[in-house]
């Protein structure tokens, strides 16, 4: 059978995603984040019209399931402004929910029927961990997403809580639940620069999705290079994804989704050269969210 990626518009030949921003957030909502929720449509087409002047093609959400996706209008945006959307399941950590919303859910059947089912299809599953351990709902949702990817071929997009316990969520998904490391893509790593584990989780296959440049994330902007370059040094540019993950109403914008082809891809050209380039923005992440 032949990988394609799933975008809301139906299914997508990898060599057609076209430059990637690998790790967003056009809609988002959360307790822990009252006022600032991402939620306008009309602010969400300026920015994927800016992406797309830019050179951008497809932009991933990692918005998972109950936490504001508006999968509908991310239909109705791909449609308008060219660019291709994938959508996610999967859960997020256990204080972005009411309790109630989560009691008695079969979350693998949820996260299965989602990628498979009718409407505007998900393309990845999303899961996140915690600081520097996993809780019993970060292992919970771990397992219910190995088995929707076992059933789907589906790829498990992973939060890491300021890009720590990376490694502990390779071992769980990878060895206790079967997972490919090539199926895993470990986000937020930025945010923890520890370039030997980096080297570490890329030897195991893992992809690492680099995901900051916005006002919630401008620490992490100073150690990007640094982080990349150790990376294709090691012989891993086949493993690294980069995002914008604009997550607040305030950071929309600022610098959104054009950052990428607009200021990131020319900076890449010229410390690792035009074919790294594209390997990081156009070939890898048609490779990572293909199944």
């Amino acid at each position: 059978m032949t990988a394609t990626v799933r975008t809301v518009l139906g299914e997508l030949p990898p060599e057609r995603l076209g430059l990637c921003d690998a790790h967003d957030h056009l809609f988002l909502r959360s307790p822990l984040l009252p006022g600032q929720e991402l939620a306008d449509p009309v602010a969400a087409e300026a920015e994927l019209r800016q992406f797309a002047a830019h050179g951008g093609q497809a932009l991933v959400q990692w918005t998972p399931y109950g936490m504001g996706r508006r999968r509908r209008d991310l239909v109705t945006l791909s449609r308008a402004t060219g660019v291709h959307l994938v959508a996610a399941t999967g859960l997020h950590q256990a204080v972005h929910y009411d309790p109630r919303t989560l009691r008695g859910l079969d979350l693998a059947a949820l996260f299965v029927a989602e990628l498979t089912g009718d409407g505007p299809r998900a393309g990845l599953i999303k899961v996140a961990g915690g600081y520097h351990g996993l809780d019993a709902h970060a292992r919970r949702t771990m397992a219910a997403a190995a088995e929707a990817h076992h059933a789907t071929g589906a790829p498990i997009a992973v939060h890491h809580e300021l890009g720590t316990a990376a490694d502990e969520v390779l071992d769980l998904l990878c060895d206790s639940h079967g997972v490919a490391p090539d199926r895993v893509i470990l986000g937020h790593l930025g945010r923890f620069p520890d370039l030997r584990l980096h080297r570490r989780l890329a030897d195991a296959g893992a992809y690492l999705a680099f995901d900051g440049p916005s006002r919630t994330h401008h620490a992490t902007d100073h150690h990007l290079f640094d982080c990349l370059v150790s990376l294709a040094d090691a012989g891993h540019l086949d493993r690294l994804l980069l995002g914008g993950d604009t997550t607040t109403a305030a950071a929309r914008g600022n610098p959104g989704p054009a950052h990428l082809p607009r200021t990131l891809r020319p900076r890449i050209t010229a410390e690792l050269g035009e074919p790294a380039a594209t390997r990081i923005l156009v070939t890898n992440p048609a490779h990572a969210f293909a199944w």
